[in-house]
Parts: structure tokens; C-alpha cells; sequence
């Protein structure tokens, strides 16, 4: 049998339902994901302004101990950077800069944890339901070969038609969520992440050291 022949008998043979049942467990998943980043951010949620005035104010004596008890009683990437930088203030100022480099990366990951699947999804999704469409509507046409050049439009070639529309919906509905989920969960984690860059080069300016190059 012609590859083209036993490609076509395959798509015949399994139908776009397999597509179609692989999108709602992508959407189910992608669902669970958007949730938990959600949560996460939530709860990472800060007044950056508030902590920044009682940092500072105390720092302004030098009184790490209570800066490092106000740090704690957040969950900020802030808190977590800054935190890293007043550990490392004993050692000088490159030290602290070097620990609150490495903080925040981490915090990076830790906030980016599953949003690469919720990118991929929403790129990919679209072309896994047009996958399913490419298999209705080669249903279709196999249909209307059959009931020959004369006859009307029979229910299965209409069935097939209405498939491979379904399945280029289903992929639309997975991938818009997780496209909107993905960005916004990227702008949040670009402005906590700058928030932390902007404090801890505050923080810098009261660590004793030389200048770093």
C-alpha cells in the first residue's frame, strides 16, 4: 500500500477524537498550572513601599538584626534578595552585591517554575487542533468520495466537517488562556525581580566596601 494511502487509512482509522480528548487534558493540566503560579504570586505579593521605609530606617543606624527580622516577615523576592545581601554585608559591599546576584536568580527560577509549559502550550496548541482539523476534514472528503460525484452531502460528510471545526476551536480555547496566563505571569515576575534590583542597590550604598568596578 502507497505511504500516502496508509497515512490516510490511519486518520480514518483513529478520527480527530484522540486530538480532541489530548486538548482537554492539556487544558486541564494547563488550568492547575495557571492556578498554582497564580497562588504563588499572590502569596509573594508585598507593600514594597513599606518594607523599603522600615529597611532603610533601620539601616540608617546599622541595626541588622531588626532589618533582617523586618525582611523575614515577608515573602517578597525582595525580601529573599535582600536578605541575601545583609548576610553577606560583614564581608563588603562586592560580597553583598555578589549574594544578592545569586538570590535573585533564584527567585527567578523559583518564579518561572512551569510557565516554559504554558508558553510552549500556547504556541502549540493551535497546531495540535489543526492537526485534528486536517484529520476531519480528510473524514470528509473520504465520505463525499463515497457517496459518488451525484449524491448529496450525506450526515457523515457534515459530521466530519463539524470535527475538524471543533478541533480548531479546541486548540484555540487551550492556547488563549495560557498565552494571557504566561505574559501576565512574566510582567509580575519582571516587576518583583526589578523591585529587588532597585532596593538592594540602596542597600548597597550603606555596605562599607570599595566601589565595585
Amino acid at each position: 500500500m502507497h505511504i500516502v494511502e496508509m497515512t490516510k487509512s490511519l486518520m480514518l482509522r483513529i478520527g480527530s477524537a484522540p486530538v480532541l480528548y489530548l486538548m482537554i487534558a492539556l487544558s486541564i493540566f494547563s488550568v492547575g498550572v495557571i492556578l498554582e503560579r497564580a497562588w504563588v504570586l499572590i502569596r509573594a505579593r508585598d507593600d514594597m513601599e513599606a518594607l523599603s521605609r522600615d529597611l532603610f530606617a533601620y539601616l540608617e543606624t546599622w541595626d541588622l538584626a531588626k532589618a533582617r527580622v523586618r525582611l523575614e516577615q515577608s515573602l517578597s523576592p525582595a525580601a529573599f534578595v535582600l536578605s541575601a545581601g545583609l548576610r553577606a554585608a560583614p564581608r563588603g559591599r562586592v560580597a553583598s552585591a555578589d549574594a544578592m546576584s545569586g538570590a535573585s536568580v533564584e527567585q527567578r527560577l523559583r518564579l518561572e517554575r512551569r510557565l516554559a509549559f504554558l508558553g510552549t502550550l500556547g504556541s502549540n496548541a493551535p497546531f495540535i487542533g489543526l492537526l485534528g482539523t486536517v484529520i476531519g476534514i480528510v473524514m470528509a472528503f473520504d465520505a463525499l468520495g463515497a457517496a459518488g460525484p451525484s449524491a448529496a452531502a450525506p450526515a457523515q460528510v457534515m459530521g466530519a466537517i463539524a470535527e475538524a471545526l471543533v478541533a480548531t476551536a479546541a486548540g484555540l480555547a487551550v492556547a488563549i488562556p495560557a498565552v494571557v496566563a504566561f505574559n501576565g505571569f512574566q510582567r509580575r515576575i519582571k516587576v518583583m525581580l526589578a523591585e529587588a534590583d532597585a532596593l538592594g542597590r540602596r542597600l548597597l550604598s550603606f555596605v562599607p566596601g570599595a566601589e565595585q568596578a
